[in-house]
């Protein structure tokens, strides 16, 4: 894949590396820009090179510390709009406060709106992600959004990596079609746990629908913070019968103990995308493998591919 033209690719703090990989996928340097602090913790940032009617790419997930990588991204689109580029595109791979996408108790703020709109105020004119917790968030913009699913890269994972008498397993009952959508790639089983979340961060698995006995199981979700609702299903599937536990998800948030707490748990292998780099802990279970990780690269790359020259991207659904 080789692009040519006005297109540039720049990368905040929050994941250079996955830049720099896309930048390879499109036989491009990765923009020369100042990304660095003051002393008082203010991100200091600047262009290094011209930019004027180029088509913008910012590579950076809002992954943690969340507030400290979207304000270095809004900084950027303004840095871009004042310098005069042609169109900016925030490519955002995993999009933080996510799960605040509705008002579902009194007294809350819907967070996810807020953060499209400061995105939308800096200037963006479009923004490319990957998994949105919940779909309907692509409506919270006013710009266009071409939202991504990983699921055929890990799906090709498994069907390269066949397990015998699979079944796939929704964490929770939101997660339904999820599942099914993976249930029916791998030729599986479906299997819903029902869950009931009293707090925040915390889930207790209250029943499993579905046989999962002599099984081997692969828990779906998009996105692992703490790593308790994901154990807790391991643990009810482990309790029903189930020969092997295993999980994939786009999203390694991976915070706190998390990496200690699936370590420790039923689970035999989490495979996960790069759309979030692991730290600490979770680069641990990487080496010894019990984490894999799946890169989104080539895929975010083909769809900027397609942006900048203004084709479909629809392919990359499948």
């Amino acid at each position: 894949m080789s692009v040519t033209g006005n297109i540039k690719i720049f990368s905040g703090t929050a994941h250079s590396e996955l830049a720099r990989e896309i930048c390879g996928h499109l036989n491009l340097d990765l923009g020369a820009a100042v990304t660095d602090r003051f002393s008082d913790g203010e991100f200091n940032f600047s262009i290094g090179e011209n930019v004027r009617g180029s088509d913008i790419f910012i590579v950076q997930p809002t992954c943690p510390p969340s507030d400290q990588h979207l304000m270095e991204l809004l900084i950027m689109i303004d840095a871009f709009i004042r310098a005069s580029a042609a169109r900016v595109t925030a490519v955002m791979p995993y999009f933080g406060y996510a799960r605040s996408d509705k008002k579902d108790r009194p007294r809350v703020p819907i967070s996810a709106k807020l953060v499209s709109n400061l995105i939308v105020k800096a200037g963006a004119q479009r923004v490319l992600t990957i998994d949105l917790h919940a779909s309907q968030i692509q409506g919270f913009f006013d710009i266009p959004v071409d939202h991504l699913y990983a699921r055929p890269i890990i799906v090709d994972y498994f069907n390269t990596n066949k397990i015998d008498n699979l079944v796939v397993v929704a964490p929770d009952t939101g997660g339904a079609e999820r599942a099914r959508a993976y249930a029916k790639r791998l030729d599986a089983g479906l299997v819903l746990c029902d869950k009931r979340r009293e707090r925040a961060n915390e889930a207790d698995v209250m029943n499993i629908v579905g046989d999962v006995d002599g099984k081997n199981c692969l828990i779906v979700d998009d996105m692992c913070d703490t790593g308790g609702t994901i154990c807790k299903v391991a643990e009810a599937l482990h309790g029903a019968g189930a020969k092997e536990v295993m999980a994939c998800f786009s999203h390694a948030v991976l915070s706190g103990r998390a990496a200690d707490k699936i370590d420790a748990s039923y689970l035999t292998k989490i495979v996960v995308t790069n759309s979030i780099p692991l730290t600490g802990n979770a680069k641990k279970l990487q080496e010894s493998g019990k984490i894999e990780v799946l890169s989104v690269g080539k895929l975010l790359a083909s769809a900027i591919n397609s942006i900048h020259d203004e084709t479909s991207v629809s392919s990359l659904f499948l």
